[in-house]
C-alpha cells in the first residue's frame, strides 16, 4: 500500500495562497479527498492538495491578474479568469434576436462580447480548448455542438472618440475596412456574384458612398451567410460611444442618422441573422435611434436575469481574495468596490477588484478617470434647485428617491431629475438600495452612493469640476466668506463667478440661482448637512447648512430674484429676505439642534448682479 503523506493546514495554506481560515472552510467542504479531523486541526493528503491546485488552474506561481485585457483567449489561459461563460448558456436558452446590454464602464463587457467571438466563431483553429475547462462544458452536448460552428462579426466602437462627424465618420468606416479583411475567404469564394465582389474592392479601398457604409453591416451578414451556408452572429461592443461623443461635441444628428440605418440594416428583420448581441452603457431611446428595431430586448441594471454576469459576485471576489492570499483584506474590498446592485446581485466593480490584486492588495480609486466624464459635466451645467439638493445629499452619503427613466435621450439629459438619476445609475456613479416599484405613473427606486471609491470619484470628478468652473480661486473665496460671515465678500465671490460662468441669460428665475447656490455651497458638504426647501419654523427656508463640527456657525440662506428692471432695489429686496427669515422663523430647527451661532443671508440676483444681506446671532 502507498504511504499517503499528510501535511496541516498551516503548510496547505502556504501551498495554495491562502489563509488557514480559508484550508480550514475547503476541508468542511470536502474539498480535499481524504481529509481527516484530527481534534481542532486537520491532516490533508498533501497528492490531494495538489489535485485540488490543477483542478483551479493554481501552480507554484500564481497566475497574473490582468487589468485592461480584453482577450478571452489570453486572460482564461494565461491569466486569473473569472468564469463567466454561463452568459452563452442563457443567451443561447433565450432565442432572442437581438439583446442590449447596459452597464457601466469597465465592468466588463468588451471582454464578454470577446468570449462570445472566441466560443461562436467557426475558425481554422479548435477554439474549444478555451472552454473545456470553464462551465458552459458541464452544461451538455446542446451547447458543446454550437461552439466554433457561426460566421461571426464583431465591431467596437469605443475608441471613437473624435471632435467632429468627419473624423467620426472615418473611423467608424476603417472599422468596417478591418472586420471585412477579417473575412479573407469573401474575395475568393465562387458564391458571391460581381455586385458583391465590386462591394468589397471598393471598401478595401475606402470609395464606397456613406449610403453604401451605411449598408455594411447588413452587406456583410449576407455575403457570410451566403458563402457559409449558415446564419451569422453579430456582436457589437460599446455601440454608444459614438453618440455620445456627437452629442457633447454638436454632431449628435449625424451620427443619429447614421447609427439608425446601419444597426436597423444588420440587426432589423434580417434573413441571414442568427442573432445579435449589443453593449453601452445607456439604452438610447427608442423613437431616437431604434425606431426600426423592433426586435430588441434590453438588460439593464434593473433586471435580475443576466445580473451576475457583468461585474464579480461575493464568492467570486472571495475565491479571487483566497487565490491571491489577501482574505483577510476582504473587509476593505468590500468597503472600497462592493455595494453595486443588478436585479437582486450583489456586485463588486470588476476593473477595481483587478486593480486591487494586481496592486498586491492596495485599495486605491482605480475607476476613477479611466475615461472621461463629459456627459456628467453636460448634466451640471444646468443645476436645477431639485437635482441639487439631492446630488448634494448624495454626497453626504444620503439616500435619495428617484423616478427612472431607462430610455434616454442625449438632447434631454438635464431636463428633469429622473433623467439625471437614471443616467447616474445606468453610468455607475449610484446603486440601487431596494428593489424597484413599478406604478401606473412609471418606475420608482432609492438610489445611493455604492462604495468608498464613488465617493471618492464624486469628491474628485464631481466636486473637483463643480470647484473649477469658476476661475479666479471663486470657489475657496466664497467658503472664507462664508465661514466668517462676511457678506461684502460673499457677494464679491458671486459676482465673480456669475459674471465668469453664466450667461446673460441664465439669471431668469430665482430657481436657476437657489440650484447655482447648491451647486457652490456643495463644496463644503464635508463640514456642513446642507439642506434645501425644507420645513422650520413657521415655512421652508431656502437653504441651510449645519455645522458637523460645533465651532462652525450655522447658516440659513434666502435666495430673491428680480428682472433687470428693478435692479437698483436690489439691496431693499436683499434686506426682505433677512427680514423673511426672522419673520418665518427660519433658525428654529437649527437652534433645536444645539447650534449655537446663526448667520442669516438674504441674497437678491438680477442678471448677474447680487447684493447680500447678513445678520448674525449668538445664543
Amino acid at each position: 500500500m502507498d504511504r499517503i503523506d499528510y501535511i496541516g493546514t498551516s503548510k496547505a495554506a502556504e501551498m495554495l495562497h491562502m489563509t488557514t481560515r480559508r484550508v480550514v472552510g475547503l476541508c468542511h467542504e470536502g474539498k480535499f479527498n481524504g481529509a481527516v479531523q484530527d481534534g481542532r486541526n486537520w491532516k490533508i493528503p498533501e497528492e490531494s492538495v495538489r489535485a485540488y491546485m490543477g483542478a483551479a488552474g493554481m501552480s507554484g506561481s500564481l497566475l497574473p491578474c490582468a487589468v485592461g485585457n480584453t482577450s478571452y483567449v489570453e486572460i482564461s489561459s494565461e491569466c486569473y479568469y473569472v468564469d463567466k461563460t454561463l452568459l452563452i448558456r442563457d443567451l443561447v436558452d433565450d432565442h432572442n434576436m437581438v439583446t442590449l446590454f447596459t452597464r457601466p464602464r469597465r465592468f466588463g463587457k468588451t471582454l464578454a462580447i470577446n468570449m462570445l467571438k472566441t466560443f461562436f466563431e467557426k475558425t481554422d483553429e479548435d477554439t474549444s480548448k478555451y472552454f473545456a475547462d470553464k462551465k458552459i462544458w458541464q452544461c451538455g452536448q446542446k451547447y458543446r455542438s454550437l461552439q466554433g460552428t457561426y460566421p461571426v462579426i464583431m465591431l467596437t466602437f469605443k475608441d471613437i472618440k473624435f471632435d467632429n462627424w468627419q473624423d467620426s465618420l472615418e473611423a467608424i468606416r476603417l472599422i468596417l475596412k478591418d472586420e471585412y479583411k477579417r473575412h479573407p475567404e469573401l474575395p475568393k469564394s465562387d458564391m458571391l456574384g460581381a455586385d458583391d465582389k465590386d462591394y468589397l474592392l471598393r471598401m478595401e479601398k475606402g470609395t464606397l458612398t456613406d449610403v453604401e457604409y451605411s449598408r455594411a453591416l447588413l452587406n456583410l451578414t449576407r455575403m457570410l451567410a451566403v458563402h457559409h451556408r449558415r446564419n451569422v452572429v453579430i456582436l457589437i461592443d460599446e455601440y454608444d460611444t459614438p453618440i455620445q461623443h456627437g452629442y457633447t461635441r454638436g454632431f449628435y444628428q449625424d451620427v443619429i442618422a447614421f447609427m439608425r440605418n446601419f444597426l436597423s440594416g444588420g440587426l432589423k428583420d434580417n434573413p441571414d441573422l442568427a442573432f445579435g448581441v449589443l453593449t453601452g452603457i445607456m439604452r438610447v431611446s427608442k423613437e431616437n435611434l431604434f425606431s426600426g428595431l423592433n426586435n430588441l430586448t434590453v438588460n439593464t441594471v434593473l433586471d435580475d436575469k443576466y445580473s451576475s454576469c457583468f461585474g464579480f459576485t461575493g464568492d467570486e471576489v472571495q475565491e479571487m481574495a483566497d487565490y491571491y492570499g489577501k482574505s483577510d483584506g476582504m473587509q476593505e474590498i468590500r468597503r472600497w468596490y462592493d455595494g453595486y446592485r443588478f436585479g437582486k446581485s450583489e456586485i463588486y466593480n470588476p476593473w477595481s477588484v483587478t486593480g486591487y490584486f494586481a496592486n498586491d492588495g492596495q485599495a486605491k480609486a482605480f475607476w476613477a478617470n479611466t475615461s472621461d466624464n463629459e456627459i456628467i459635466r453636460e448634466i451640471l451645467q444646468d443645476l436645477t434647485p431639485e437635482v441639487s439638493d439631492q446630488l448634494t445629499r448624495i454626497m453626504q452619503d444620503e439616500e435619495i428617491h428617484a423616478a427612472l427613466n431607462m430610455e434616454v435621450v442625449y438632447p434631454q439629459m438635464s431636463d428633469g431629475a429622473d433623467t439625471v438619476f437614471s443616467f447616474l445609475l445606468l453610468a455607475g456613479y449610484l446603486t440601487l438600495s431596494s428593489d424597484t416599484e413599478e406604478t401606473e405613473f412609471g418606475t420608482f427606486a432609492a438610489l445611493r452612493i455604492p462604495n468608498m471609491e464613488i465617493r471618492r470619484v464624486y469628491n474628485t470628478e464631481v466636486l473637483g469640476w463643480m470647484k473649477t468652473r469658476s476661475t479666479g480661486g471663486v470657489i475657496p473665496e466664497l467658503e472664507k466668506a462664508i465661514y466668517l460671515g462676511d457678506g461684502k465678500r460673499l457677494e464679491k465671490a458671486l459676482r465673480d463667478y456669475m459674471i465668469s460662468c453664466i450667461s446673460a441669460f441664465d439669471g431668469a428665475s430665482e430657481g436657476f440661482y437657489h440650484g447655482m447656490m447648491l451647486g457652490l455651497v456643495a463644496s463644503l458638504s464635508s463640514k456642513y448637512y446642507i439642506r434645501s426647501n425644507r420645513e422650520s419654523g413657521d415655512g421652508r427656508f431656502d437653504l441651510q447648512m449645519e455645522p458637523k463640527e460645533r465651532m462652525l456657525p450655522g447658516i440659513v440662506m434666502e435666495f430673491k430674484s428680480v428682472p433687470a428692471s428693478e435692479k437698483k432695489d436690489l439691496p431693499v429686496i436683499a434686506e426682505e429676505a433677512i427680514a423673511q427669515i426672522d419673520r418665518q422663523n427660519y433658525t428654529r430647527e437649527l437652534e433645536d439642534r444645539g447650534v449655537k451661532k446663526i448667520i442669516k443671508y438674504g441674497i437678491a440676483f438680477s442678471g448677474k448682479s447680487v447684493e447680500v444681506k447678513t445678520n448674525s446671532f449668538v445664543f
